[in-house]
């Protein structure tokens, strides 16, 4: 049986009139990757802000290992990593000065910064670039530091939001390699992502969200399977053409 780690209990957010999530829940589980879909709209950037504390929900709650998150929001928060869209490293540090920085604004003492450093660089191979300005970078190393700096206070839970975005083909390639190799290591991932190819290849469970509703949760073969599609990006297409369908 999966161990829960997140539990999403009916989080609501409504701004004005308008509702953006209408009640969601569902269980994360340890370990797993979880790839969060819908077209724009859809309400998942709404709902990864609100796991990552970055906006409250209107009504709801969220468990970390049975407790409410609310209760102690800086202790979840020592127990989230996030990686943003968009690189948001300070241009005027090095790389090393960035990982520093995010240790330190962790707590983490100068030995353990120095220790988790030495992992990363290994994991990440950054050795080349540790010297150098966030701006001189090429957009697949930026991101590669962001995940870096994301994992840099050892996480349980890590929320990536479209993190190979408006990358080349081969770079993405390799970042699904280092976000699989951190579900070797225990980490639980919420990944945020457009492209259908990356949650077919990368997730154990995808929630397709809809309208600010779960449209359905689970595994890309048992989807694939229960539509007769050959691949997740047909499922979507399906799932899309029946809300156009049912609207109408």
């Amino acid at each position: 049986m999966n161990e829960i780690l997140l539990k999403i209990k009916n989080i609501k957010k409504i701004y004005g009139q308008k509702a953006a999530l209408k009640g969601i829940s569902l269980d994360v589980y340890k370990g797993e990757i979880l790839g969060l879909l819908g077209v724009n709209g859809a309400g998942k950037t709404t709902l990864s802000s609100i796991i990552a504390t970055l906006i409250p929900p209107t009504e709801g709650d969220i468990e970390l290992d049975g407790v409410s998150i609310y209760k102690d929001l800086t202790t979840y928060r020592f127990s989230l990593g996030f990686c943003p869209q968009r690189p948001n490293l300070n241009p005027m540090l090095s790389l090393e000065q960035n990982l520093r920085l995010a240790g330190s604004y962790y707590g983490m003492s100068e030995t353990q910064i120095d220790e988790r450093l030495a992992i990363l660089v290994n994991q990440f191979e950054l050795a080349p670039f540790l010297h150098q300005r966030a701006m001189v970078l090429s957009g697949g190393y930026k991101q590669r530091f962001m995940i870096a700096r994301s994992l840099m206070h050892s996480p349980k839970l890590v929320l990536m939001d479209e993190p190979t975005v408006a990358l080349d083909p081969h770079i993405r390639r390799q970042l699904w390699a280092i976000i699989k190799d951190l579900k070797k290591t225990g980490v639980t991932v919420i990944l945020t992502t457009h492209y259908l190819d990356e949650a077919e290849h990368l997730a154990d469970r995808v929630c397709v969200l809809d309208q600010g509703q779960i449209k359905l949760i689970d595994t890309p073969e048992k989807l694939k399977a229960d539509f007769n599609m050959s691949n997740l990006e047909d499922v979507f297409l399906a799932l899309t053409q029946e809300t156009i369908t049912k609207n109408n």
